[in-house]
C-alpha cells in the first residue's frame, strides 16, 4: 500500500513539473537597449524572442540584459552572467567598444561569445583570447572592397574620412587606408569624433577644406549622419560613403535629404524586394521580418538580423556540442566553440557563413549588396 502511494505521489509530482525537464543551455545576451547606441541595440533586444526555445532535446533559455551603451556596464554585464547564471555561450554586446573590454573575460571563462558588431578587430588578428568570439556581421574589408571598387570605377583620386574615434573608426581607417593606397587614391583629410558628440563642425571644415572628391563617414546607428548633414550645410558637393554601420530606417528618416544619394555596402535586408529569389538568404530574411514585423508593428533594422543570425548559429552548433559533453560544463562550452568554428556554408539573413580557425566572421562576397539612397529609400546600386 505505502508503495503504491509513493507511486501515486511521484505520477503527480512529475505531471506538476517538479521533477527535472529536458537539459537546459543558458544563453546570456547583452545588449545597448538604451543609451547613445539604443537605435542598434533596440532591434537586437527585441530579437531575443524570436529566436530558438528548444534545440533539439535541450530548451534554451536567454537571459537578456541592457548595457545602457556604456563599457563599464558591459563588463559588469558578463561577469554576472559567468559567475552567476554560468551560461554556455553569449549574443552581444552591442558596441564594438563594448565587445573589446569584454573579450578576455569571454577567454578566461571559456565561453564562446557570438558578437554582432562592426569592427573586425574583435576577431582580427586572431589570437588565443579571440578564438572565442565569433563576428555575426561582415568584416570590414568586405564592405570597403566595394565601397573602394566603386571609387575607383567614379574616377575619385582623393578622399576625406570621417569616423569614430574608438574600434570600429580606426579599423576602418587601417582597413581603407590600405585599400585606398592600392588603387592610388590619397586620403587628404582623416577626422575621427566621438558617438557622442552633437556636433562635427570643426571636423568637416577641416575636410571640406582638402577638396576630396569623395569622403568615407565611419559610424554607426544615426550617429553617422551627423558627418554627412554637417558636410551638406557647408555646400560639399563630392560624393558621400557610409560604412554597413549606417544601414538602418532611422538613418534615413533623421538625415532626409542630406543622405541622398549616399552609396553603402550592406547586407541584402535593405532591399528584400530587389533581390532575386535565387539568392540563398533571401527567404529566410523575409521570415525573420515578417516575424519581427507581426511582433512589434515595424521592420526591424539589420542589427537585429546580427542577432538572429547567432540564434541560427547556436541552432546548428549546440546540437554536435551536445553529443560531447553537458551543458553547463566546462566541456560543453568548449565543445560549442568548436561546433561554431566548424561552421560551413549555413544560410543566415545576410549572407554564408563559413567559419575557420582564422576567420570567426565566415562572411564572403555573398554577405553584401552595394546600396544608395534614393527619394528616401534604400536602392540597389545599377
Amino acid at each position: 500500500m505505502l508503495l503504491k502511494k509513493f507511486a501515486c505521489s511521484a505520477a503527480l509530482l512529475a505531471l506538476a513539473g517538479v521533477f527535472p525537464a529536458a537539459a537546459q543551455v543558458k544563453i546570456g545576451v547583452v545588449t545597448s537597449a538604451t543609451g547613445p547606441t539604443a537605435m542598434v541595440g533596440i532591434p537586437q533586444k527585441n530579437t531575443v524572442p524570436l529566436l530558438p526555445a528548444k534545440i533539439g532535446d535541450l530548451t534554451v533559455q536567454y537571459i537578456s540584459l541592457d548595457d545602457a551603451s556604456d563599457p563599464t556596464q558591459t563588463v559588469t554585464a558578463f561577469k554576472k552572467l559567468i559567475s552567476e547564471e554560468k551560461v554556455d555561450a553569449f549574443i552581444g554586446p552591442t558596441g564594438s567598444p563594448n565587445a573589446m573590454g569584454v573579450i578576455q573575460f569571454v577567454a578566461e571563462s571559456g565561453t564562446p561569445m557570438l558578437a554582432p558588431v562592426g569592427t573586425a578587430a574583435v576577431v582580427l588578428p586572431m589570437t588565443p583570447q579571440k578564438k572565442w568570439v565569433f563576428k555575426t556581421t561582415q568584416n570590414d574589408d568586405i564592405i570597403a572592397k566595394a565601397l573602394v571598387g566603386h571609387m575607383v570605377k567614379a574616377g575619385v583620386k582623393t578622399a576625406g574620412f570621417i569616423g569614430f574615434n574608438d574600434a570600429y573608426g580606426e579599423n576602418w581607417l587601417k582597413v581603407f587606408t590600405e585599400l585606398a593606397k592600392a588603387h592610388d587614391i590619397k586620403i587628404v583629410a582623416t577626422e575621427r569624433y566621438q558617438r557622442s558628440d552633437s556636433s562635427v563642425t570643426g571636423q568637416a571644415l577641416k575636410v571640406l577644406s582638402a577638396k576630396p572628391d569623395a569622403v568615407l563617414i565611419a559610424g554607426t546607428g544615426t550617429a553617422a549622419v551627423l558627418p554627412q548633414a554637417t558636410l551638406a550645410k557647408q555646400g560639399y558637393k563630392g560624393q558621400i560613403y557610409q560604412t554597413h554601420g549606417a544601414a538602418l530606417p532611422a538613418f534615413l528618416k533623421l538625415g532626409g535629404k542630406d543622405v541622398e544619394g549616399t552609396i553603402l555596402a550592406a547586407g541584402l535586408m535593405l532591399v528584400l524586394p530587389e533581390i532575386a529569389d535565387s539568392n540563398p538568404s533571401k527567404k529566410i530574411a523575409e521570415d525573420y521580418v515578417a516575424r519581427y514585423t507581426k511582433m512589434y508593428g515595424e521592420r526591424p533594422a539589420t542589427f537585429g538580423a546580427n542577432v538572429f543570425d547567432a540564434g541560427l548559429l547556436l541552432e546548428k552548433a549546440i546540437p554536435q556540442a551536445a553529443k560531447i559533453a553537458k551543458p553547463g560544463t566546462k566541456e560543453f562550452r568548449s565543445a560549442l566553440r568548436d561546433a561554431l568554428e566548424s561552421t560551413r556554408e549555413l544560410v543566415a539573413t545576410q549572407g554564408v557563413y563559413s567559419m575557420t580557425p582564422e576567420d570567426h566572421s565566415g562572411f564572403d562576397d555573398r554577405g553584401r549588396e552595394l546600396l544608395t539612397v534614393k527619394n528616401g529609400e534604400w536602392r540597389l546600386l545599377k
